[in-house]
């Protein structure tokens, strides 16, 4: 057996990548999403100074705690992921116009991904994580970006920035570091070395 029968994995998202990298490395879960007010609390706790780290931490452990005070003897993951460019933090595009200004902004610049992971146990914090991969925009014609936006349709407003790495996304780039999983939102190696640990997965 790879996984152990209890705890039970939660994953406290609804983001469809998050649940196909589980999905694909072959664990029993459930997702759960948290409904918590991301856009204030982010808004609150970065008037307070706190740092782009600070805040995918804090969400992250926000969303897992919601769903752990709902099923208390389960291992729940939460994450979060901020795109921060030039010192602008960006959330999901609300549109495809938006999608459009987010990219355009992107274009020709590096990019970083703060990625937080958090595991809760009955509201408990009991590990955490953060990943920063780093991304750079080529620069590609206004022609370009019209196709793409086009092609991907409603997709672009369902990730942070406006692009699946998976889909149609990978041509809008000339430099990827970091990994993988990570970009995808469930920086899934450092995940699975915690499992581990609390023998949830096979050693």
């Amino acid at each position: 057996m790879i996984q152990a029968e209890t705890p039970v994995l939660v994953l406290a998202s609804q983001s469809a990548s998050r649940r196909e990298l589980l999905q694909s490395a072959g664990l029993i879960f459930s997702a759960h999403p948290a409904h918590i007010d991301e856009a204030g609390i982010k808004q609150s706790a970065r008037a307070e100074g706190a740092s782009v780290a600070d805040v995918a931490v804090l969400l992250a452990e926000m969303k897992a705690a919601r769903v752990s005070a709902r099923i208390s003897d389960a291992l729940v993951i939460g994450a979060d992921q901020i795109l921060v460019c030039d010192g602008v933090w960006f959330d999901k595009p609300a549109s495809a116009e938006q999608a459009r200004e987010h990219l355009l902004f992107l274009r020709g610049k590096t990019h970083e991904l703060v990625t937080s992971i958090v595991c809760t146990r009955a509201g408990a914090r009991l590990w955490h994580h953060i990943a920063g991969p780093r991304l750079t925009m080529r620069s590609f014609s206004d022609a370009f970006l019209a196709e793409y936006l086009k092609a991907e349709g409603d997709a672009v407003t369902e990730t942070v920035g406006a692009y699946r790495l998976e889909g149609l996304g990978v041509h809008l780039f000339d430099r990827i570091e970091g990994d993988h999983s990570a970009i995808l939102g469930l920086p899934l190696l450092p995940l699975f070395g915690f499992l581990r640990q609390h023998g949830v997965l096979a050693s």
